[in-house]
């Protein structure tokens, strides 16, 4: 998958970045702005580039065989949407108790529709299981997917966030119109 994500970025004219942060092997990797079904396309292509193995969620309804097998191989992890979302904060928690190695994607905006905040489970999911968020981002405009800085969370949330919207406010989305002012 390595080289047709090699391939596919040299195409498209992407490139990575990964900020000077230690090695990339146990957090929680929000990815913003998700503005458009590319934004998985292109995410999982540079982590692919960056040899980074990530776990993420995906709805159960595509777990039907035989895609079942190929987003398993991704690292996919089936998710129940009907279920009270605190049950997946703390699922995502106890994997990460179970791993020493642990990466999972998260859209931070949960949608690719304009939201006025980040959903906040990716913080609970982080601040739990007591590892840092990696910010990663897909910047249209300079056609660059990347790992930004890891941020500790704090605890106290609302400061935190500002922090972590500060770092997104200059990336470009594919879709601005859909994108967090």
């Amino acid at each position: 998958m390595r080289l047709l994500s090699l391939i596919i970025f040299k195409l498209t004219g992407w490139n990575t970045a990964v900020n000077s942060s230690p090695e990339i092997n146990r957090c929680v990797l929000i990815a913003a702005p998700h503005t458009s079904n590319w934004d998985f396309v292109y995410a999982r292509a540079a982590l692919y580039i960056l040899r980074v193995k990530v776990r993420f969620l995906i709805k159960d309804d595509y777990f039907v065989f035989p895609l079942n097998y190929i987003l398993k191989a991704m690292g996919a992890i089936p998710v129940d949407r009907s279920k009270a979302k605190g049950n997946k904060v703390q699922a995502l928690i106890d994997i990460f108790d179970r791993n020493k190695k642990m990466v999972t994607m998260i859209p931070a905006e949960g949608t690719r529709s304009l939201v006025k905040e980040f959903r906040k489970g990716f913080y609970h999911v982080a601040n739990g299981a007591k590892v840092p968020i990696a910010l990663g981002y897909l910047d249209y405009k300079k056609k660059v997917a990347g790992i930004g800085p890891l941020f500790y969370p704090t605890g106290d949330i609302e400061k935190d966030l500002q922090e972590i919207y500060a770092f997104y406010r200059t990336i470009s989305a594919r879709h601005p119109k859909n994108a967090m002012p």
